[in-house]
């Protein structure tokens, strides 16, 4: 496979949250759409997880064994279901 040009800003890899400092985790819950952090004081951080698909399509020659590029066409990337952050 070719290897693909990132145009877009890097992915933070870390964050902190001060404001939870000290707290005492009651439970932890995750599904598709929400990680919850919910502690004793009954606060909660909350991360709400919007995943988003990206196309790279390409049309190749197979011919001699190897790929080899033939045409690209620009991502396709699909919309985020949150259309806004507050």
């Amino acid at each position: 496979m070719a290897t693909r040009k990132r145009t877009h800003s890097p992915v933070q890899r870390s964050r902190r949250f001060a404001g939870v400092r000290g707290k005492i985790v009651e439970r932890v819950e995750i599904d598709a759409e929400v990680i919850g952090i919910y502690f004793q004081d009954k606060t909660a951080l909350t991360f709400d997880v919007d995943s988003i698909s990206i196309i790279y399509p390409e049309l190749s020659d197979w011919r001699t064994g190897n790929m080899r590029s033939i045409k690209k066409w620009p991502a396709v990337r699909s919309k985020p279901s949150m259309l806004s952050w507050p």
